[in-house]
């Protein structure tokens, strides 16, 4: 399997991630035998370090490091608000409102040490409403049921931030099996054969911490994505061309 490269210089390297692939090996799926660090790593035959992470289901831009000062130095813009900006789209129930902050704490991961103790961390979410649909299809009480193309900005990087966040103002992620609605899951994959996440990283921004210069990376969110838009007349999305702009 290889996997589309999206960006690369001497420092770094970002892929598009397709969707049901794991960055790396974890406890949770000790079944899973292909992670994007190994198949990229044998892809391009040279060690890579990720600077970020996107949930298994996740497509989209990926960045990796090629050696560890350069990992050291985007890490540290992952940690700031201001210095790196990420664009996402999704398909989610019901007619979302057109422009909202939401500002919601994010459960943190289980301390193994304290398995009792579930902190909170701060989260904050931009959403823009791209499009809305509705469809005649009677999946829970009525006999159509809305949909909405979103837009996403996570100015916090919580895991599971944005899967959580439309969680919180009930309009879970269609596909999404931990924080959606199982039966607008069911319907998209058994009528509209639609299998995925319907969540994919579609930009990434921010100044390279060596060369000083813009980047900005983009990547398409995937045939199936746009079919599945198209399909429930969402619009018909445009392919993203895979490109990467930096001032010189």
């Amino acid at each position: 399997m290889n996997l589309e490269i999206i960006y690369q210089d001497e420092h770094y390297i970002a892929i598009n991630k397709p969707p049901g692939l794991l960055v790396h090996r974890s406890p949770i799926d000790q079944h899973e035998t292909r992670f994007a660090i190994q198949l990229l790593r044998d892809q391009i035959n040279q060690m890579v370090f990720p600077v970020h992470r996107l949930d298994k289901p996740t497509s989209g831009v990926l960045l990796f490091a090629l050696n560890k000062p350069a990992l050291i130095q985007a890490q540290a813009l992952f940690h700031e608000k201001n210095l790196i900006e990420k664009r996402y789209i999704a398909v989610v129930r019901g007619y979302s409102p057109e422009m909202l902050t939401i500002d919601h704490p994010v459960k943190a991961q289980i301390d193994k040490r304290h398995p009792d103790k579930r902190n909170h961390l701060p989260g904050l979410t931009f959403l823009k409403t791209l499009a809305n649909t509705e469809i005649q299809a009677n999946i829970e009480t009525y006999p159509s049921s809305r949909y909405s193309l979103v837009q996403l900005k996570p100015i916090t990087g919580r895991r599971h931030q944005l899967r959580y966040h439309m969680k919180h103002i009930s309009h879970p992620i269609i596909g999404d099996a931990k924080y959606g609605r199982g039966r607008h899951n069911r319907y998209f994959e058994q009528e509209l054969g639609c299998k995925r996440l319907l969540l994919a990283a579609t930009e990434l921004t921010f100044t390279h911490p060596i060369k000083k210069t813009q980047v900005n990376i983009a990547a398409d969110p995937g045939a199936d994505f746009r079919k599945l838009c198209h399909t429930i007349n969402l619009g018909n999305l445009p392919r993203l061309s895979p490109r990467c702009n930096n001032a010189n």
